[in-house]
This record gives structure tokens, C-alpha cells and sequence, in this order.
């Protein structure tokens, strides 16, 4: 019996898998990545991996004119969607996966960048967030998305409303970052987008010292989410019907 394959897209180098590597190969699954600047990656099927993990990336969805290749991913990802293909988008991801499924992306008002709770939806049954409840993680963004339909919210925060839906039990997106808080990688962030973490109301050592105390904790109720949702994923195949044909969206 061939093993599972799980995907990972990788938008820019400094934003991987991180903390969810341990659980999604607990799970049984061989991890390979591509990153979008890969030549193979404009005739890559994206629905044949088992799971498809798509990751972060300072670009906006909207932005298709200075980033080709996300018209390109999106056509496809709406196709794997469409059949039901266990699909996990984790910031840039999650508003990709809501740009395919319908919703519209756009920068909001203010940046959501450090470590605090969210609001887990406690009326949604069998909500794999609850882990998260109470628990600092950390956000990293200034875009948000208007919610698909057909999906349920999961939580929120008091900042953004959209923080994480899923669909079935194959398809889930999370705004934000509960896989960072081990990963050496978020040094690149704090480099790299110093004016985000002022933007936000925030301070360099502020959200360094907050990284170092919640960290820890964060991704260990990050890697509980993941573990306990790909408890409930399916891999049967869906064909994909007329009636499931992905709607038509200006961003695709």
C-alpha cells in the first residue's frame, strides 16, 4: 500500500510548514514541498496529493498582476476544492482557499500582527480550534476575507471576524499562525516586516519577548488542531459533477 502524500506550497522561503510537520507525519503522511518560484509549478495537479498544505506569503491574493502564478494556483486549487480533496491554507493560504471558494479578499483597516487568543466558536460541533481556547498565538497579517458559502465560521478575534472556517470535514483554513512559536524562521519575519509590528501597535522586543513566552504553548494546541483534524479527513474521491463545478470569481 503506497503511503500518503502530503504537499506543502510554500510562497516565500521564510514561511513552511513549521510546528504542523510533526503531527501531519504522526498521520502517516510523506511530506514533500514545492515552492511557486519552481518551474514544475505551473503544470503541477493539485489534486492529486493526498493533502495540499499551502502556507503564508506577504502577497495579496489581489495582487495577480505582480504575481502571475496566482491566477494560475487558483484555478487549480478551486478544482481540488470543488472535489473535496483534504486541502489545509494557513494565512495567504486560507485567503486563497476563500478566493477560490467565492469570497472576496481585501486589506482591511489595521494590521493583526503579535500573540493573543481568539475566540473559538464554541456553538460548532466537534470544532477542532477548542484547543486553542485561551491560548496566546500569533497573528501575522493586514488582509481578510469575506466569508464563502456553504463553510462555518470557527473563530474570531478582536480584531478580525474571519479567522478560521472550514467545510466538511476535508477542507480548513486558519488565518493565523498557531504553527510558529519553535520555528528560528520568525526571526526572517521580524526582519523582514518591522513596519507591520509598529503598524499594529506594537514594539521589536515586545513581540520577541511575547514569541519566547507563548511560543512554546502556542504550537503545541497548534499541532492538537491539525492532529485532531486529519482524524476526521477522508480520502475517497469525489468526481467532479457539473453541479460542483467552482463558481466564477474576478480573482480567478
Amino acid at each position: 500500500m503506497n503511503p500518503k502524500r502530503a504537499l506543502i506550497i510554500r510562497h516565500v522561503p521564510h514561511e513552511g510548514i513549521a510546528g504542523y510537520r510533526e503531527p501531519i507525519e504522526a498521520a502517516g503522511y510523506e511530506v514533500d514541498r514545492i515552492d511557486v518560484s519552481d518551474q514544475r509549478f505551473g503544470s503541477l495537479d493539485l489534486c492529486e496529493p493526498d493533502l495540499l498544505i499551502m502556507m503564508g506569503g506577504p502577497m495579496g491574493v489581489y495582487e495577480q498582476d505582480r504575481y502571475p502564478w496566482i491566477a494560475c494556483q487558483l484555478r487549480r486549487l478551486a478544482l481540488r476544492l470543488a472535489s473535496d480533496r483534504p486541502t489545509l491554507g494557513v494565512c495567504f493560504g486560507a485567503q486563497m482557499m476563500a478566493t477560490a471558494l467565492g469570497a472576496e479578499v481585501y486589506a482591511g483597516p489595521v494590521k493583526e500582527v503579535g500573540f493573543h487568543p481568539i475566540e473559538v466558536h464554541r456553538h460548532v460541533s466537534n470544532n477542532p480550534l477548542h484547543h486553542l481556547t485561551d491560548t496566546p498565538i500569533l497573528h501575522w497579517h493586514g488582509d481578510t476575507f469575506t466569508l464563502p458559502d456553504n463553510v462555518e465560521l470557527l473563530a474570531s478575534s478582536h480584531v478580525y471576524d474571519h479567522q478560521a472556517f472550514r467545510r466538511g470535514n476535508n477542507i480548513l483554513a486558519l488565518q493565523f499562525h498557531a504553527e510558529m512559536g519553535l520555528d528560528p524562521r520568525f526571526d526572517a519575519w521580524v526582519e523582514q516586516w518591522p513596519e507591520s509590528v509598529v503598524e499594529a501597535g506594537g514594539d521589536e522586543a515586545s513581540l520577541r519577548h511575547a514569541h519566547d513566552h507563548y511560543g512554546p504553548g502556542a504550537v503545541d494546541a497548534g499541532r492538537a488542531v491539525i492532529r485532531d483534524w486529519l482524524e476526521g479527513v477522508s480520502h475517497t474521491r469525489m468526481p467532479l459533477s457539473l453541479s460542483q463545478t467552482p463558481r466564477k470569481s474576478a480573482a480567478l
